[in-house]
């Protein structure tokens, strides 16, 4: 997270968004395998798939609040914005991802970790 803080500091918002999604998708994956939900390393290779399992594992049975499911579609959906159309992100936009990272990352570690 600690990226997307200077990234977002040094009005890079694409880089942000970049990191701050990341930060989602690894603890995301680190989620699934803390839940030992027994999904696929091939579903979870690729971007849909790991969305897909993180939201009909833990978002569909109550682990994980709808909400989180939610922050990381729309987080996923600026990092795209921000990686492949070359149109700019907003500094709003790119707060709040970050934003959204952190408490995302916050509730998955709170969920997940031992002890």
């Amino acid at each position: 997270m600690s990226a997307a803080r200077i990234l977002l500091r040094a009005d890079n918002t694409e880089g942000a968004c970049n990191r701050a999604y990341y930060a989602m998708f690894d603890a995301a994956h680190a989620a699934l395998l803390g839940a030992n939900v027994g999904v696929a390393d091939t579903t979870v290779k690729t971007h849909a798939g790991l969305i897909g399992a993180f939201g009909k594992h833990l978002v569909q049975t109550g682990l994980i609040n709808a909400e989180h499911g939610r922050s990381f579609n729309q987080v996923h959906r600026l990092r795209q914005l921000a990686d492949y159309t070359g149109d700019p992100v907003s500094v709003d936009d790119a707060t709040w991802a970050l934003n959204q990272a952190e408490a995302f990352v916050a509730v998955i570690k709170a969920q997940f970790s031992a002890g």
